[in-house]
């Protein structure tokens, strides 16, 4: 089997993502050579790859669908949002600029080319490319500019399926409307639709999708159940859940984890592996009475520090977590959590500040550098070995009052306060069960930590529930047809009532391929 595909959605977190998860799975299990590919992601949840790079954590969780090592060239372009106008751009997974929303229109024309490169690399060394789309294709205000969804299918004449998200209400219109809101080309590309999440008897939608194929002259390919508990790893901190909860605790007791929820969240899985764990009650929160009643309050990433630490006080939350360190109850801070836990903050770099006081609860100083620390660490804590860990960070911290702290990975502890800028470390069996040992104790809870919870074993077990799911509710023989043929010819087309303004030319061209 060789060719491509693009997966693209009937709006944002229509499940895009899972469902390319899903689809890699399922060809990885047939013995297909396959890769994922997203040429512009917005997240500020991405992951360190083996090449020194960050993408979208979505494509480095389809990579493992797929059963490869995570390149910088399946995500290309990665906005890091850094306010509500402003985004930080990486190129192939290092620093490239910062711009504005209209001032990123500008910079389109040299990505696109960036962009085609890496997905014809990929298409290179891989029999099958997984495209997933961002946001929805139909958003004509932004088609001009488009870098992941129809251009690229026009680009490179990728077969494309709309999935739509029958739990939200709208299902039919989205559906119809996303099609009818394409030029002519596009929806020549456009090959069948996807129903995802639906509960219940699909009896009950059969009648509609029927009419929906005759509308449109496009078959709707499977209908995709709801599967509960599936917490694979989230596009963004906008789709966190507000509470992981870890099933029944091994012994009587159970352990309460307070995530503060803030505005620019960053790498907010963190925190997803100690929900995993019999009896660990996580709960993003904003509350201060939250936080101050939790087991364990966690102050995870941001992209945003100063600008989070300013929201803190603001919010009050500030105090709560002053008066857990007064009182031994146990705070972790992360990347830049922990950075907020320092006694000053000097920030040149991302938010232009100066100094600012930190929380004041380790004795560091951090100071922001322009060059960003990338790596894939390795250490030890609690005599436990840590595999898992990936760094993202400006600051860098430096110990201010020697026999106050005591290491702990790359960071301090003091008392029951912890610090690391290290990410993904509680993915680590061994040393996720010492750290929640050790956090009951001084929170003075009597818990008993689950002796067999393996984080890499439960996420293989979800995957294989994507693929499941695409193997057992699509049409995989269509699937595969679409892969290998594209499009069908002759597809009908929808009466389009708007004239789609001309995308901005490209020059990077393979034989026998379309430019705009």
């Amino acid at each position: 089997m060789k060719g491509s595909l693009l997966v693209a959605g009937a709006s944002s977190d229509a499940g895009k993502s899972l469902l390319t998860a899903g689809i890699c799975r399922w060809l990885a299990r047939e013995g297909v050579s396959v890769a994922p590919f997203k040429a512009q992601n917005m997240s500020n949840n991405s992951a360190v790859t083996a090449d020194g790079g960050e993408i979208g954590r979505a494509q480095a969780l389809q990579a493992r669908a797929c059963g490869i090592e995570a390149s910088v060239l399946m995500n290309p372009v990665l906005l890091k949002p850094g306010s509500d106008r402003q985004s930080h751009v990486l190129l192939h997974g290092k620093p490239y600029t910062q711009a504005s929303a209209l001032g990123y229109r500008e910079l389109k024309t040299a990505l696109r080319e960036q962009v085609l490169a890496s997905y014809d690399t990929l298409r290179g060394q891989y029999d099958v490319v997984v495209c997933e789309g961002a946001g929805s294709p139909a958003e004509i205000n932004l088609r001009a500019g488009d870098l992941a969804n129809m251009w690229l299918a026009d680009q490179r004449n990728l077969p494309t399926l709309v999935v739509g998200d029958v739990d939200r209400g709208g299902l039919f219109a989205a559906l119809y409307g996303t099609l009818a809101l394409l030029d002519d080309r596009d929806q020549s590309l456009v090959a069948g639709f996807v129903v995802n999440k639906f509960r219940g008897d699909d009896r009950l939608l059969a009648p509609g999708l029927d009419m929906l194929c005759e509308l449109t002259g496009r078959p709707v390919l499977g209908v995709l159940p709801w599967l509960p508990d599936l917490d694979l790893d989230a596009e963004d901190s906008l789709s966190l859940p507000w509470a992981i909860d870890g099933g029944k605790p091994v012994g009587a007791d159970v352990l309460r984890v307070a995530a503060i929820r803030l505005p620019r969240t960053s790498n907010s899985t963190d925190v997803d592996a100690l929900g995993r764990e019999p009896g660990v009650l996580v709960h993003w929160t904003t509350s201060p009475a939250d936080v101050a009643e939790a087991d364990l309050a966690v102050l995870p990433g941001s992209r945003a520090t100063v600008s989070d630490l300013a929201w803190l006080r603001e919010q009050g939350l500030d105090q709560a977590l002053l008066r857990r360190g007064v009182l031994g109850r146990p705070v972790l801070g992360i990347c830049g959590g922990y950075q907020m836990l320092a006694g000053t903050i000097t920030d040149e770099v991302e938010s232009g500040a100066g100094t600012v006081p930190g929380l004041g609860m380790l004795p560091v100083a951090v100071r922001f550098q322009a060059d960003k620390v990338l790596g894939r660490p390795t250490g030890n804590a609690f005599g436990e070995p840590v595999s898992t860990a990936y760094e993202i960070h400006h600051g860098i911290a430096t110990l201010t009052a020697t026999g106050q702290a005591e290491p702990f990975l790359d960071g301090y502890h003091s008392g029951a306060v912890w610090g690391t800028t290290w990410h993904g470390a509680f993915d680590s069996d061994g040393f996720r069960r010492a750290f929640l040992t050790q956090a009951a104790s001084a929170a003075g809870r009597d818990f008993t930590v689950a002796p067999d919870t393996e984080v890499a074993a439960v996420t293989e077990q979800q995957l294989d529930r994507l693929g499941d799911a695409v193997c057992q509710h699509l049409d995989t023989e269509a699937l595969t047809r679409l892969i290998t043929s594209g499009a069908p010819p002759g597809l009908p087309r929808i009466a389009t009532p708007l004239t789609m303004p001309k995308p901005i030319q490209t020059t990077t061209q393979q034989p026998g391929e379309r430019t705009s």
